[in-house]
């Protein structure tokens, strides 16, 4: 990765595939959906571990040079050349490590109001009626009181990326955090990007609102929820109507902690909509 890493992390159905499809754009950039590396990062994080009785033989410099050679081996065949943007949702977990592994590497978090993102997936779950979803055991006799429950436990998909993104932001290394609203993604996309190239620090590119197109059909199909990872073809704002109960989507509206007042105490940088639109 000879011009660097930065990730993408952050919440579910946030705009993180929007994101990678519209960064992908650039020649410079590479980009995509969630990959591999989060999940074998903990499975080498685990063999290196006191849980392996062998592990006595890895000094600490050894595990650095390790959990480092797993990115730059990952990406030197295909994307040495360009600056990578890797995503996934465990990585606001993993600050510490990956800013001593990559110093100058930014995690961007992709946010969203978290009545939203239950009424996003309710949503795929009810357009794919014939198909059972894996993100919910493929479970033929859920409702959706169930499926949002699922949803919001700390292992489930919105509550441990919630977890994992309070984590990140009340912590010492949040300094490197960008948080991206998804509605400034979409209303506003233009002064979004242009907002986001300047705390890169990378030369700008125009990008193609218009024109955006990515999907990961296989992966979705295997997961039984296809269209989970498709991206329309233009960035736009869709008014509507939530499907969830009222009582459902209510239990949520205050769980947007990065807007309440006072709670920003690392000064994290946070593209807004009040930002993109003024």
């Amino acid at each position: 990765m000879q011009n660097g890493i930065h990730f993408i992390s952050g919440l579910p159905r946030s705009g993180s595939t929007l994101l990678g499809a519209l960064l992908r754009q650039n020649p410079r950039f590479h980009a995509g959906m969630t990959g591999p590396l989060g999940a074998m990062y903990m499975a080498l994080e685990g063999a290196m571990s006191r849980r392996n009785e062998t592990a006595v033989f890895i000094d600490e410099t050894q595990r650095r040079d390790v959990l480092k050679g797993l990115f730059t081996n990952y990406y030197a065949t295909t994307h040495a050349e360009k600056l990578v943007f890797d995503t996934n949702r465990v990585w606001c977990t993993k600050l510490p490590a990956l800013l001593q592994l990559f110093p100058q590497a930014r995690v961007i978090c992709c946010v969203r109001d978290i009545p939203w993102i239950m009424d996003s997936v309710e949503r795929l779950v009810r357009k794919n009626a014939f198909q059972l979803s894996g993100m919910f055991g493929f479970d033929a006799g859920s409702t959706v009181f169930t499926r949002v429950n699922r949803l919001a436990g700390g292992d489930g998909l919105v509550g441990y990326a919630l977890d994992a993104l309070k984590e990140a932001f009340f912590g010492a290394e949040a300094g490197r955090l960008i948080l991206l609203e998804y509605e400034a993604l979409v209303r506003a996309p233009a002064a979004t990007f242009e907002h986001l190239y300047r705390l890169l620090g990378a030369p700008f590119f125009q990008h193609d609102f218009e024109n955006v197109e990515y999907s990961a059909d296989e992966f979705d199909f295997a997961l039984g929820t296809p269209g989970l990872h498709t991206v329309n073809r233009r960035v736009e704002w869709v008014d509507r109507q939530t499907v969830l109960p009222p009582e459902l989507f209510a239990r949520f509206e205050g769980d947007m902690f990065w807007r309440r007042p006072g709670a920003n105490i690392r000064d994290v940088p946070i593209i807004q909509v009040e930002y993109t639109a003024g």
